[in-house]
């Protein structure tokens, strides 16, 4: 069941104040609905300048239902444009792509995106067996309303 799903939303605030925004990890619980948590992990801990693709960062989640953390390698940094990563364990990417309002530079696009793909099929099927239908079918299903109500989050926090 590999699929990519993304929304998007336009913001007052330029693509790089955006970026600074949604590729600054620590700030991820401010807006997602699953993650409540997330840190740099080795040198990126300490020094923003090794913030960069290659770096590496653990995600603190939660539902109603269970908590589980997950390590991400950054596999875009494009500063004002693409900031994704990879969950290194299902090989599911999430990213932001951002693109300004008619050559302006008050407003941005943001699209948040997820790609499942056949890696985390895969994964899935090792860590769930008979059930891993039924749970991608559950990550999807909150992947897609997440991917809104954090765009509208990350809205709120920018506009005020």
């Amino acid at each position: 069941m590999a699929y990519e799903l993304s929304d998007s939303i336009t913001v007052a605030a330029s693509p790089a104040e955006v970026f600074a925004l949604v590729s600054d990890v620590t700030r991820t619980g401010e807006w997602s609905p699953q993650c409540y948590r997330s840190e740099w992990n080795g040198a990126a801990a300490t020094d923003p300048a090794a913030r960069t693709v290659g770096a590496t960062f653990t995600g603190h989640n939660r539902t109603p239902e269970r908590e589980w953390s997950t390590m991400s390698e950054v596999v875009t940094w494009e500063p004002g444009r693409e900031f994704s990563w990879k969950v290194t364990s299902s090989g599911t990417v999430w990213g932001y792509r951002l693109e300004p309002v008619n050559r302006r530079d008050d407003a941005t696009v943001i699209t948040e995106f997820t790609r499942f793909t056949d890696e985390g099929e895969a994964f899935f099927a090792q860590k769930y067996g008979e059930d891993a239908a039924a749970q991608e079918a559950d990550r999807k299903d909150a992947a897609t309303y997440g991917i809104t109500e954090t765009l509208y989050a990350i809205r709120r926090i920018i506009e005020g």
